[in-house]
């Protein structure tokens, strides 16, 4: 299964940027042993349009337009439900072991997601009940991704 991430916004060069990087690195290298490909990153600019309905039915659309046929999405919202990091990867095996071809998780805007979006969602999961900067949420999600992936090939990187 080929996984993406989706955001609106873009991570300047800095240390941000690189540890993200370093986390979907890993997931690169160690998903394909268990059928987890990385595929890559969208990151779409912000709307510009004058009111936040409007901005969030524009980013809707990007992320409607890089989104495969088929693909499983999951939104990242403060309102979603939490999960432990097991149970997280339990979900993104079992999509896997469904026959899922792909797999997005969005991030997005200032705004937030357009509501057209949740009726479409398959999950949506939050990252705790703090708000957190968006180079953080590319940061934790880039990270539990790679620690899915530990988790589902039994890799000594998630100990409890």
């Amino acid at each position: 299964m080929r996984i993406g991430l989706f955001a609106v916004g873009r991570l300047k060069a800095g240390p941000e940027k690189d540890l993200a990087a370093r986390y979907l690195e890993r997931l690169a290298k160690a998903g394909p042993a268990i059928g987890l490909e990385f595929s890559r990153v969208v990151e779409v600019a912000e709307s510009r349009a004058a009111n936040a309905a409007t901005r969030k039915r524009e980013e809707a659309g990007m992320l409607e337009k890089a989104l495969p046929e088929g693909a499983v999405l999951i939104l990242l919202d403060e309102r979603g439900k939490a999960l432990d990091s097991e149970a997280f990867a339990t979900m993104i095996g079992q999509y896997r072991d469904n026959g899922k071809r792909d797999l997005m998780v969005a991030v997005g805007g200032a705004d937030g997601l357009d509501p057209a979006l949740y009726d479409r969602a398959d999950a949506t999961l939050c990252l705790g009940k703090m708000t957190w900067p968006h180079q953080l949420v590319r940061i934790l999600i880039a990270e539990q991704l790679y620690r899915a992936v530990t988790i589902l090939s039994g890799h000594p990187y998630h100990r409890i």
